[in-house]
This record gives C-alpha cells, structure tokens and sequence, in this order.
C-alpha cells in the first residue's frame, strides 16, 4: 500500500537519515520527500511529508520504530489516489452546474476532482475551470477523463486536456 506519513524532527544533523532508515529497513520504496526546512512546527520541529510503499502489516513496527527513535509521527495515512491529470473547461461553468460535473467523477469510487480554480471575467462571458482529477491508476483516470470529456460535450463546454498526466502519489 501506499503510505503518506508526516514526521516532525529535530532540528539538528542526521535527523532525515533518523527517519528513512526504518523505511528501507522494512523494505519501504520510497516514492517522495518533502522536508521543509524553513518551516517550524509549534514544537520547534521540522514538518517532512514522507509517501512510501510499503507491506500494510509493518507500518505499526513502522511507527514504532520512529517513535522510538525519537522521531514524532504526526500523521499517517493510506494514499489511494496515485494517478493524475489537468484539464481545462472553457464555456458558461456555472450556469451549467458545476457541482453536477464534479459529482459525475466523484461518484465513481475511483477517481475524484481534487483542486478547482474558476476564472469568471463578466457574466454574459464564458468562463474557464481548471480541473485536477485523481484516480487509483491509469486505466482509471482515463474512464474519469472520458466521463469529463462526455459530460462537457453534452453541456456545450469545451475541454482541453490533458495538461499533465503523471503517477505516484501526491
């Protein structure tokens, strides 16, 4: 499974290296690190978002292991969306009900719009969306973007897609 887990270390050497070692010792892959140096915890620590895969029956050794080692696990949890796209809607978003369009995705149980940026010049004029759509995989994130794509074709909008298609977790 696919884990992100957010860790707060101590601002000194060797922390990072602290807290990935049990990782690849429990045969973890992993797949990104964002350590955010600049940015302080209330504690004083430094927030790192670690997203891994790794065998669902080590992550509580996981977890013991950081804690032990003095490493703060301040959040974990399973990434089910690994897949991702952008997409452009061009046309009268609004008035033909963007909720609805969003619903279409997220009813599926397998992908779901999770960021939306609409720009609205006037109200007579056409507006655009900026869609990204998350999906369990491949195959799946193109069933999402045809059901997108059907659904502006019947509500007269234009799409432009895809702006980026890419794996792994977010």
């Amino acid at each position: 499974m696919i884990v992100s887990m957010t860790l707060e270390l101590k601002d000194i050497p060797g922390q990072l290296v602290l807290a990935l070692s049990p990782i690849s010792e429990l045969h973890g892959n992993i797949m990104s690190v964002v350590h955010q140096h600049e940015e302080k915890t209330p504690r004083g620590t430094i927030p790192v978002q670690v997203t891994f895969e790794i065998d669902q029956g080590v992550l509580n050794e996981l977890t013991e292991r950081l804690e032990n080692s003095g490493v703060r696990v301040a959040r974990v949890g399973e990434e089910r969306l690994r897949s991702s796209v952008s997409v452009v809607l061009i046309g009268h978003i609004i008035h033909s009900d963007i909720g609805d369009t969003i619903e279409r995705i997220d009813s599926t149980g397998f992908a779901e719009v999770v960021d939306l940026s609409i720009s609205m010049p006037a109200i007579e004029k056409t507006s655009s969306a900026y869609l990204v759509i998350n999906a369990v995989g491949e195959d799946e994130l193109k069933k999402a973007v045809k059901i997108l794509r059907d659904v502006a074709e019947t509500k007269d909008l234009l799409m432009i897609e895809p702006i980026k298609l890419n794996s792994g977790a977010a």
